[in-house]
């Protein structure tokens, strides 16, 4: 992915996405540095765990030996770390990017979805907890069982990752196993129109790969939008969850 022990740079670190990738990458050997307009309680964790976060942004805040800069498609292209690092002519990543980068060689799975993505994630990275798969984790919140973070590094080969469509970025995914648990009209001002959507899930679901398990998707069996998408995949086994009472 990088070289061992390179540093890397977020701008936006105190973001829930932002901050569980720069998590996993530190406890990867890498040195992280990050800024963000705001203190709060997560980038606090960060600093104590020794991640270098600066309140505010500006060029000087990029370190002279960073090796790359993530950042989230939410800031301002004309943010002055992202324009810094282009100048240095620095690698400029955008957080969806860093995540596909991180599950490369990695049993995969991504959950994706318009509702629900973040409990279905947490859910199932506490069952492969408690299986002994000791999987690394990124979840779109904080959670109890991972010691108030979002984010977990461990040492087995599985990677249960939440992951984010609303700037097609999760189509970036590798995954062994891709998880979908609805489509709704969101993030319209992306795709255009529900049947867009719709077929980027689609597209989502065949990159579960076919050499790692083989590849396969999970979706609801209640829910006739969802029951749409994997009609035309190849390549990849569809599995129903059939709900029940919980």
């Amino acid at each position: 992915m990088f070289d061992p022990g390179a540093p890397l740079h977020f701008t936006g670190i105190a973001g829930i996405g932002m901050s569980g990738l720069a998590i996993l990458c530190h406890a990867a050997g890498h040195p992280v540095s990050g800024s963000d307009l705001r203190a709060t309680p997560l980038t606090a964790r960060l600093a104590a765990m020794g991640m270098r976060v600066t309140q505010g942004h500006a060029a000087a805040n990029v370190p002279p030996g960073a090796a790359a800069l993530i950042y989230t498609s939410a800031l301002d292209p004309a943010n002055p770390e992202i324009a810094e690092a282009r100048r240095r002519g620095l690698p400029v990543i955008r957080r969806g990017e860093l995540l596909a980068r991180l599950m490369e060689g990695r049993r995969g799975v991504a959950v994706g979805g318009s509702h629900g993505k973040t409990t279905t994630t947490s859910m199932t990275a506490a069952i492969a907890l408690r299986a002994g798969l000791d999987p690394s984790v990124y979840v779109g919140t904080t959670v109890e069982w991972l010691g108030g973070l979002n984010a977990r590094a461990g040492r087995g080969e599985a990677l249960i990752a939440e992951c984010d469509e609303s700037d097609g970025s999760f189509l970036l995914l590798r995954p062994a196993i891709a998880i979908i648990t609805n489509i709704d009209r969101e993030h319209l001002e992306h795709y255009g129109s529900l049947e867009a959507l719709r077929a980027a899930f689609a597209e989502f679901a065949t990159r579960a790969a076919p050499e790692a398990l083989p590849g396969a998707c999970v979706f609801p069996s209640d829910c006739d939008r969802e029951r749409r998408v994997p009609v035309s995949v190849e390549g990849a086994q569809a599995g129903e969850v059939v709900p029940g009472p919980f």
